[in-house]
């Protein structure tokens, strides 16, 4: 059975009116419904967007009013933009994050005693489900990073994915477009990290039992590392293109993407995986392991097969055939990853894995026959090499906060006939007493 039946299979045995993370639209009475798959090239779990809350009720003569509508503004509008266009204003949105962030910050200083005034709602864009409710400044931080995080994702998903294809009826994307999403990963990357070393430190252990598990530390890191290794197999493709690239070179990036993914997997191995994106994040992982595992043991094969000793031509065959079994693993991962909720389209073959899905199987079949009769003489060596280890190359871009806003500077307050942030409160306290 092909990829496309398994789809129609499954989405037969869906309920009709269930969305599984897909569009759909009806052309009229009595016809049947027209679903439209996503593909998934880049995956980025499903985004987070701001969701309605009382910033005025909460700051409310505790902060000049004009702070307090810049900061419900802005969050307005991320909220609004990301609800009409779905996420796909992403160059909008970045921006309007980044201004947010810069007058946010102010809320998460010590100092203002504002910390855990304000309850900060975040729903799913998916299906617009309100899934946490949180009264604490550094959540909201995190929520803002992680979503320019996951808007960089799709973006260099949407690069990866051309509008239309070539007239031989495979899909090409150009070299530019590739390093851009390499950049764009190494970008998203450095996002996540941020959020691991930098934020979730800073929110209390209780509080961080009642956020979404897509923001639990092992998520945020599996994410930030899988971006590393799928830039890394871009890098390998590129490689591969080239005529210039030795042999080493590209086993040293097909062995690097391996460590990506297993370093992504012992990251969310440990996690609670309940999550609407845990168990299809999972399969992620699991398929791209298994597909640089199989590019590690092919360019491993190739280097040792160059051997002149009878062992390394039977290291070499075995790594073939180890290669070609973990190929057709991947491709049952691949599947169990598409067909996860939300269901999604696997993209035709491109890159390394395209090359690789054609040159694997026949390298194994060739090398195995010419061998063979050393396999069935030495079969006390037939086992598999261990793969190189190398120092990774990749590393996520540099991250850091936007400077805080002119707006929280309290001289700038009492310039304007407002009261410092300490007089505030201590008026409040006041009225408290008198009470």
């Amino acid at each position: 059975m092909t990829l496309d039946a398994v789809f129609d299979v499954n989405l037969c045995k869906e309920s009709p009116g269930k969305k599984m993370g897909c569009t759909y639209s009806v052309y009229g009475v009595g016809r049947k419904k027209k679903l439209s798959i996503p593909e998934v090239v880049v995956f980025a779990p499903c985004m987070r967007i701001p969701a309605q809350c009382d910033l005025q009720r909460a700051l409310k003569g505790l902060i000049p009013r004009d702070v307090i509508n810049k900061l419900s503004c802005l969050r307005n509008r991320i909220a609004l933009l990301a609800d009409d266009t779905g996420g796909s204003a992403i160059t909008e949105l970045r921006q309007a994050l980044e201004e947010y962030l810069s007058i946010l910050i102010g809320l998460t200083k010590k100092e203002h005693g504002l910390e855990n005034l304000v309850e900060f709602k975040w729903k799913n864009l998916v299906d617009g489900r309100q899934e946490t409710s949180v009264a604490n400044a550094w959540f909201e931080l995190l929520s803002v990073v992680h979503m320019m995080a996951m808007l960089t994702l799709c973006e260099a998903d949407t690069i990866m994915i051309p509008k239309d294809y070539s007239g031989s009826g495979f899909r090409v994307v150009s070299t530019d477009c590739k390093r851009d999403a390499v950049d764009l990963l190494l970008k998203a990357a450095g996002y996540l990290e941020f959020c691991v070393r930098n934020v979730l430190c800073c929110v209390p252990p209780e509080i961080k039992k009642s956020m979404s598990k897509d923001l639990q530390d092992g998520v945020l890191e599996a994410i930030s590392i899988q971006a590393l290794g799928q830039g890394t197999e871009i890098q390998l493709g590129l490689a591969i293109e080239s005529q210039k690239a030795t042999l080493s070179v590209k086993r040293r990036l097909a062995c690097e993407l391996l460590i990506y993914y297993s370093q992504a997997y012992q990251c969310i191995s440990g996690c609670d995986l309940s999550h609407g994106y845990g168990k299809k994040h999972m399969w992620f992982i699991k398929w791209k392991f298994l597909e640089a595992k199989a590019a590690a043991y092919y360019y491993h094969g190739l280097v040792l097969d160059k051997g002149s000793e009878p062992t390394c031509q039977i290291s070499a065959v075995c790594c073939f055939l180890a290669a070609q079994e973990l190929l057709v693993e991947s491709k049952k991962a691949c599947i169990s990853f598409c067909l996860a909720t939300p269901v999604t389209r696997a993209p035709p073959l491109w890159g390394a894995m395209k090359h690789l899905h054609q040159k694997i199987p026949e390298v194994a079949s060739r090398k195995s026959q010419m061998y063979g009769y050393l396999l069935e003489q030495e079969k006390a060596l037939q086992s598999l090499p261990e793969i190189p280890d190398f120092q990774l190359s990749l590393r996520p871009d540099d991250y850091e906060l936007p400077a805080i806003d002119p707006a929280w500077d309290s001289g700038n307050w009492e310039k304007q006939g407002q009261q410092p942030l300490k007089d505030h409160l201590n008026d409040s306290e006041d009225e408290i007493e008198t009470e």
